[in-house]
């Protein structure tokens, strides 16, 4: 029996890249997203506890809880920290607009009722129960969603990503091209998240949709605070927590002067990206991602 890794067309990577926020790779959704250390500027606080991560985390306007989507400790850790910190406004990287204007706190106390008014079975996201902590936890918060939906995803990729953005992509700075070295950089930590497998002419429109997300979810956390004050919590991945290259770059541009802090979660004592603190979590138990991309002959 000979195996082959398979390269896969770049429509297939779109069609699946693009269906849900799960763009950083097909593979980065189940692993610690990247297997390498943090190198920080500033080092991070490596904290113990939730009550060590909440003081750090107090006082910012704008709190990222960064997570492993499938990692069901990092989610429970976000829930103990919207409780402490009591936020009046949570972002989310997993719903519409429209989705989260639907969610009213009678909802958000009943997980069941939750799940169906955001049709989260069909969304292609983690099973809900992992959320459903969190989601309550917020319940009388202000919720705002920043999910960019495949069809909107694809137009971007069109008629490129500032243009789809519209007025404010100069605000947000969506109109910069990356730094050379570092569009290099994300474009090959692309074609490992996707275990080598996808033509290279797809890894600039991965690159391009990542940064759509980031300033999209930075556009959601502007509205929550001009409407609330703050503080507001978003809820993420790692890879637009991060403060060297996710959401707080486009936002802070946006606000000069705003506090920004963010918490990666790793899993056992893995991240890639700079934070205010790390926190560790057991890995979970998941098949090797890149046997999708491997035929048997």
């Amino acid at each position: 029996m000979i195996r082959r890794t398979v390269r896969i067309s770049a429509a297939a990577v779109l069609a699946t890249g693009l269906a849900t926020g799960l763009t950083t790779g097909l593979t980065a959704g189940a692993r610690a997203e990247g297997a390498a250390a943090a190198v920080h500027a500033h080092p991070a606080v490596h904290a113990q506890t939730v009550a060590q991560v909440a003081d750090v985390l107090a006082g910012a306007d704008v709190i990222i809880l960064g997570e492993v989507h499938d990692n069901k400790r990092h989610h429970q850790v976000q829930a103990d920290l919207v409780t402490a910190l009591q936020p009046r406004a949570l972002i989310w990287e997993m719903i519409t607009q429209v989705q989260a204007d639907g969610l009213k706190p009678r909802i958000l106390q009943n997980a069941e009722e939750t799940a169906r008014a955001l049709d989260w079975q069909a969304s292609g996201w983690p099973d809900f129960a992992l959320y459903a902590p969190v989601f309550k936890a917020a319940a009388q918060a202000l919720h705002f969603g920043a999910l960019v939906p495949r069809a909107q995803s694809k137009a971007a990729l069109q008629v490129g990503v500032a243009s789809h953005f519209g007025a404010q992509a100069q605000q947000f700075g969506l109109d910069q091209p990356l730094p050379k070295a570092e569009q290099a950089g994300r474009e090959a930590e692309q074609m490992s998240n996707h275990c080598n497998a996808v033509p290279e002419e797809i890894l600039p429109m991965l690159v391009d949709v990542q940064r759509l997300r980031d300033a999209s979810l930075a556009a959601a956390a502007k509205r929550a605070l001009d409407q609330t004050g703050g503080p507001v919590v978003v809820i993420t991945g790692n890879g637009h927590a991060r403060l060297d290259r996710g959401l707080a770059v486009y936002l802070e541009r946006a606000l000069p002067g705003v506090v920004i802090r963010a918490l990666g979660q790793m899993e056992e004592g893995a991240i890639q990206g700079h934070f205010d603190v790390v926190l560790s979590a057991p890995a979970m138990e998941r098949p090797d991602p890149c046997l999708g991309f491997v035929k048997s002959e």
